[in-house]
């Protein structure tokens, strides 16, 4: 399976000469399938179609103009103009607009660092996803019937998950596991953590692979007996509601039987893992989106995998899952968040543009636009990016340090079993448990887990501080809760307990 993110952040430089773009020698032009080459590669083709997917190239490559967009980002001078003869004024004006749109969205794909024609788009203002999309429309070429097709798709693209973004800001990200499990066992399934579930999956496949037919109470059986080494707390309950996961994803093939249990055959296409697992998971994203919840690819990687490493995985399925009428329901959540937030940074505004984006035709096929649909696109999607940038440099609640504990609060003054028994976290960095050491005593400045720490050192014998027992104890519940014993607070630990004399 190739790469696609090394690809698609090299579109600074030629892909057939690897030379960086420039306004001289390497000018990038867009063709209308939206591959952009340096005008002297394109002057060396044999054929005038396409290099990569023998497109025809119906526009002579002299009249074809220079992707301003792209040179902009590489530091070149850009002249303030570029002649293009259209059929009329009226086309000249719709198209110079549509591009003004576009070269502005360019700017925040705009590197940082990073080498030669490769850009480096970590400290953007927009998310991965969203600099992904850009980078399509930036290549789309408008004077070509195609082209202007191809950039209405992105915009609507673009607009799409601008909505998924601002409603992703509007979350609160430790709320929003809660409500995802809530919803999974509202439907009579259960997640069982990272490690757990994928032990599970893993030994359903090994009773049904070879296409045997299982009853649920002797396959849940099988199961568990299996787990309880490695994991104790399994239970048939549990289990049962993993099974009932997969059969609302539909992996089984069910026969019923007369006065006897139903059996249960796993199907063809679903028996190896990988296949299993991405209809286990495009399962539980669609209860999600069911229940009204938006995440992020990063945050469904944590959520289920316990790490990072699967957010393409994720955002494939969520791609998948989405329908033509997704947008405009997006737009409906989007409205609701609003009210209920009162909207301080009017993003309300925004509702026509992300309406008019959400009525475009999303088929391949679709018609083409008129010049002024186009510019009507390219101002709408440019107006929504700015809303959304606006709103995240100057509203977003959300922020890169770590949450503070409200005071008396237990957040993170323990380590989370899951991570400790399972090897995984199914909460990933929303846990309100601590993953690591540095975690205790970053959100524990005053050492609550202290006491914890302690138990096996004053189970050995007394311990000689000269700090010990020497005033009251001003967290004795916290005490009772998590030592157990009172001579290991440091403090005096209940009314009986006298103030040690110094000897």
């Amino acid at each position: 399976m190739p790469v696609q993110a090394a690809q698609w952040t090299e579109f600074l430089s030629c892909p057939i000469c690897y030379n960086e773009f420039d306004e001289n020698v390497h000018k990038p032009i867009s063709l209308g399938c939206s591959h952009t080459v340096c005008k002297t590669c394109l002057n060396k083709l044999h054929r005038k179609a396409c290099p990569f997917d023998q497109t025809a190239i119906n526009t002579d490559i002299d009249v074809l103009p220079v992707n301003f967009a792209l040179l902009q980002l590489v530091g070149a001078q850009v002249p303030d103009h570029q002649s293009i003869k259209l059929s009329n004024l009226g086309e000249n004006k719709h198209y110079e607009v549509a591009k003004k749109c576009v070269e502005d969205l360019a700017l925040y794909l705009k590197p940082l660092s990073g080498g030669k024609g490769v850009a480096s788009l970590n400290q953007s203002a927009l998310s991965r996803p969203m600099q992904r999309k850009l980078v399509t429309l930036v290549n789309c070429q408008l004077v070509e019937e195609e082209g202007r097709v191809r950039a209405m798709r992105a915009a609507r693209s673009l607009g799409e998950r601008t909505v998924t973004e601002l409603i992703l800001q509007h979350q609160n990200p430790q709320q929003l596991s809660a409500n995802l499990w809530a919803a999974v066992r509202a439907r009579g399934c259960q997640f069982l953590g990272p490690a757990m579930q994928e032990e599970a999956l893993k030994l359903v496949l090994l009773a049904l692979e070879d296409g045997s037919a299982l009853s649920r109470k002797v396959l849940v059986l099988f199961v568990v007996q299996r787990l309880e080494p490695r994991f104790p707390q399994a239970s048939k309950t549990s289990i049962g509601h993993v099974v009932q996961l997969l059969y609302r994803a539909s992996c089984f093939k069910v026969t019923k039987r007369d006065e006897d249990s139903s059996l249960m055959q796993l199907k063809e296409e679903f028996r190896s893992y990988e296949a299993l697992r991405r209809e286990h998971d495009a399962q539980i994203v669609h209860i999600a989106m069911e229940a009204g919840l938006r995440i992020s690819p990063e945050q469904w990687s944590s959520l289920l995998y316990g790490d990072l490493a699967h957010k393409s995985h994720m955002q494939s399925i969520i791609d998948k899952l989405q329908s033509p009428e997704s947008f405009a329901k997006s737009v409906q959540e989007l409205t609701i968040v609003l009210q209920r937030t009162g909207d301080p940074a009017n993003l309300n505004r925004l509702r026509p543009h992300l309406e008019l984006l959400a009525n475009i035709d999303p088929n391949p096929d679709a018609v083409s636009p008129t010049w002024e649909q186009l510019e009507n696109a390219m101002v709408a999607v440019k107006t929504v990016v700015h809303g959304l940038v606006d709103f995240i440099q100057n509203y977003s609640r959300k922020g890169h340090e770590t949450p503070q504990p409200q005071p008396n609060s237990k957040y993170k003054t323990s380590m989370c079993r899951d991570l400790r028994q399972q090897g995984g976290c199914p909460r990933g960095t929303n846990c309100t448990f601590a993953h690591s050491q540095e975690e205790l005593e970053k959100c524990n400045p005053h050492g609550l887990n202290l006491y914890c720490l302690l138990s096996s050192v004053a189970s050995m014998g007394t311990i000689h501080n000269e700090l010990y027992k020497q005033q009251q104890c001003d967290r004795e519940k916290i005490c009772v809760s998590a030592v157990k014993r009172a001579e290991t607070c440091f403090s005096v630990f209940s009314p009986l307990e006298e103030p040690r004399e110094d000897t």
